[in-house]
């Protein structure tokens, strides 16, 4: 099995989610997939920003607050 350390994003509400995973390859036709623990990584940083966890995000990925360009022309 070989590994590949990529970046999922998540956005949600004005917030972005850097999140740090692995790939697992292999042979099978499910290749490549997220490990269990990755795939719980990603929910729990989705539903900590839905609930304005900013903090408990912030704990398992990198947090950013998105500002539209058109508030900052005003």
């Amino acid at each position: 099995m070989r590994r590949k350390r990529i970046t999922k994003y998540i956005h949600v509400k004005g917030y972005a989610a850097e999140v740090e995973v692995d790939l697992l390859y292999n042979e099978d036709e499910w290749s490549p997939y997220l490990s269990v623990q990755d795939a719980t990584k990603l929910d729990e940083v989705r539903q900590a920003l839905q609930r304005d966890e900013i903090q408990k995000a912030a704990h398992l990925a990198s947090i950013y607050h998105l500002t539209p360009i058109s508030e900052l022309n005003n």
